[in-house]
């Protein structure tokens, strides 16, 4: 099969219209790096482009003005690694011609020669927070420094210059801020090294700020999403102690809260905000199964346009990722299963749509499998959900299946749209299956807690109830049937073919972590707020980490295995790959490997890619494939 469409990386990732409608500011997919590049609409040529060095990303961009965009600069080791922001904001000009770092650790000043320093280096972060519509010289930021958990402060910041003036300061640690329709800073939330989130709000022209809600009291965590257009309500996306999260309605003059939507499966999937005008919230996305819109208001201008456009989408997921200062113009993203990703320029007023470019090209939806939603009820009587997609032109009974567990495992949802691994496996002749088990993200706060100190317990158990209902309806071949993941999924595979050594016919790791000791160990190095995490999440008790700990179990298990890391991994450091290798090595377990010396957490190289992914699909193929099925092979 052809590899190399499945690893080649999209031509954009994100795409946004300039204020005037006239360009694009594109985020590109390098070898090893996020760059930015300025398109011209007219006929889609390039103005201009932009990159750092090698693992940076492009966390997020906006549009100061017509001439100006500002980039969140992130460093990002491996594909698979969640970018980490390093609070550096640049400055780009659409020509080209100009790019400054206006905040971050490496501003660099004029020079010794002179006395007029337009900025000093400093020791802090900043993220951008508001980009005022109305002001195209201004943003707003949120600025820290990088001791522990520190405090933050919103600041005004001029982007030609990079100088900025204090906004607000606020009593706890780490906080996010808020402003209204008018730049004023109303709310912010944030939490100490407890990681237990406090929420504060002040009035319009006040200075005094009020705590509305402290988590260690009522069991809610709230997080400020934004302003009604009139300006009298805000909204809240509120996680509670049972059931699933909703968006509240907060009235800023009585301060009584109002439910808007809620949903008696799944938690909001995404904020929805009106495309024009003010960043105003109008309704949420939820991923039940597949997304479904819901807005506060049916009647809303934003709501009647998603209504029209998702009519004429049918079956796909339409987000407007940005609109012309006039209206006219919106950019349209429009997604599937099957579809990675389509751009489209839409006139709102003539309700014409033309497609300006696709994420890639040259995959067809139409050839692509579907990934339809499953559900079923571990043995503790919990509902899980996940996703199975089968191959195209194949029966739906009887497959060879492959189990892929997700990575995190906190915080972390599989969804409905597109996933290029899943694409490459069901293109190989492979069925698979994608759970959320307890502790993803996605159906409240009590189910994600129901994984904590889970690892190789509970969380395992839901990966292997999957499996056993995928048999029991028939779906897969129960003697045709991996487990293969990357990070915590790589883990969850070991320990897999550790506890159920005749349920798997192999399984396989990329990029693992398989010694939990030695991850605490690790994470405890760090800031309080991460060792209150690790301690929450994962445990504290050695003898109880060794006992789950995959690379311990390794007599347990009894079907071949097949390893990759990258030796630059700072997430999960190739040495667990290594003891888990050595430790399958003195079981007797058959074991391959492949380690790529200049990779982080999952490969970015392209021949990497092809050589990683050619031998797991030649793994596969002998262990549960058509190379299986000729030679009879199984393991017993």
């Amino acid at each position: 099969m052809d590899i190399d469409a499945y690893v080649r990386k999209e031509q954009f990732r994100d795409l946004k219209l300039s204020p005037d409608g006239r360009h694009l500011a594109a985020t590109v997919q390098l070898e090893d790096r996020t760059g930015v590049a300025v398109l011209r609409l007219s006929d889609m040529s390039v103005a201009s482009s932009f990159s750092l060095g090698r693992n940076t990303d492009i966390a997020r961009f906006e549009w100061a003005n017509n001439d100006r965009i500002l980039l969140e600069v992130a460093d990002k080791y491996g594909m698979l690694a969640r970018p980490q922001r390093t609070g550096e904001i640049v400055s780009v000009s659409v020509s080209g011609r100009s790019s400054e770092m206006l905040v971050g650790q490496r501003v660099q000043s004029a020079g010794p020669g002179t006395r007029i320093q337009p900025r000093r280096p400093e020791n802090v972060w900043a993220f951008l927070m508001d980009s005022l519509p109305t002001d195209e010289w201004h943003v707003i930021v949120t600025v820290g420094g990088f001791s522990e958990d520190a405090y933050t402060r919103a600041e005004r910041m001029d982007v030609r210059s990079g100088r900025r003036t204090t906004l607000a300061t606020v009593p706890v640690r780490r906080a996010e801020f808020i402003a209204d329709h008018a730049g004023n800073v109303r709310f912010a939330n944030g939490a100490g090294g407890d990681n237990v989130s406090k929420l504060y709000y002040r009035a319009a022209g006040s200075s005094e700020w009020s705590l509305i809600n402290d988590e260690a009291e009522t069991g809610r965590n709230e997080r400020p999403l934004g302003f009604s257009a009139d300006g009298l309500s805000a909204y809240f996306h509120t996680s509670f102690p049972r059931g699933t999260d909703g968006v509240v309605a907060f009235d800023v003059s009585s301060g009584e809260r109002k439910m808007l939507v809620r949903d008696d499966a799944v938690d909001p999937y995404e904020v929805i905000y009106a495309s024009s005008g003010a960043r105003e919230p109008v309704g949420v996305l939820f991923m039940d199964g597949r997304p479904r819109k819901q807005f506060f208001d049916a009647r809303h201008p934003e709501a009647l346009l998603h209504q029209a456009l998702d009519s004429a989408f049918e079956g796909e997921l339409v987000r407007i990722t940005s609109r012309s200062e006039d209206g006219r113009k919106a950019l349209l993203l429009v997604t599937s299963d099957r579809n990675s990703g389509d751009f489209f320029l839409f006139d709102t007023v003539s309700r014409s749509a033309e497609r300006v470019v696709s994420r890639r090209e040259w995959l067809d939806p139409v050839r692509m499998a579907h990934a339809s939603p499953v559900s079923f009820k571990a043995r503790d009587g919990l509902d899980v959900h996940g996703y199975l997609t089968t191959p195209v032109g194949s029966s739906g009974s009887g497959m060879p299946l492959v189990v892929l567990p997700h990575g995190g495992p906190f915080g972390v949802q599989d969804t409905w749209e597109f996933d290029q691994e899943t694409q490459l496996l069901a293109a190989a002749g492979y069925a698979v299956l994608r759970i959320n088990f307890r502790g993803s993200s996605g159906y409240g706060m009590a189910f994600q807690r129901a994984g904590a100190r889970q690892w190789g317990l509970a969380m395992q158990d839901d990966v292997t109830d999957a499996t056993r209902w995928a048999i029991d309806q028939r779906i897969a071949d129960p003697s045709r049937i991996c487990i293969y993941g990357a990070s915590y999924g790589a883990y969850a595979s070991l320990m897999g073919v550790a506890k159920e050594p005749d349920l798997y016919q192999c399984a396989a790791g990329y990029v693992g972590v398989y010694d939990l000791a030695t991850r605490r160990r690790a994470l405890t190095s760090d800031a309080y707020s991460l060792r209150t995490f690790s301690d929450e999440w994962m445990g504290t008790d050695a003898a109880a980490l060794r006992l789950v700990s995959p690379n311990h179990l390794a007599e347990q298990i009894k079907v071949p295995v097949f390893l990759s890391a990258g030796e630059e991994d700072l997430i999960a450091p190739p040495q667990h790959t290594r003891m888990m290798e050595a430790a399958l090595k003195r079981a007797g377990v058959p074991v391959e490997s492949m380690y790529a010396r200049t990779e982080g957490h999952g490969f970015y190289a392209p021949r990497n890619l092809r050589e990683y992914y050619g031998k797991l699909l030649a793994f596969l193929d002998v262990h549960i494939g058509a190379a299986a099925t000729a030679t009879g092979a199984r393991n017993d």
